[in-house]
């Protein structure tokens, strides 16, 4: 492997585990507000859409588990691929 493929693998690694850091960020906040001011949430989409709280509980886990899903797909398999790769060139 070519210097500069490598040194391109180590910036495109670096910047998906910061996209895998803030996604997680991102899940973090979303269940912490949901844990803390489940009212708050319920008083602005709840209403506005006609929805029962199981609903919209239901509406937001769905959501919590499809990011997770995705930030891990997207971000962090692809990011532990291009370590592997690049550890197994290094040796």
């Amino acid at each position: 492997m070519t210097t500069h493929i490598s040194e391109s693998l180590e910036v495109v690694a670096k910047i998906l585990l910061r996209c895998w850091i803030l996604g997680l960020l991102l899940l973090f906040l979303w269940f912490g507000f949901f844990m803390v001011a489940p009212k708050v949430i319920y008083d602005l989409h709840g209403r506005l859409f006609s929805l029962t709280p199981h609903e919209l509980n239901i509406i937001h886990y769905s959501g919590m588990a499809f990011v997770k899903l995705v930030v891990i797909c997207i971000f962090f398999f692809p990011w532990v691929a291009i370590r592997l790769v690049l550890r197994q060139h290094a040796v």
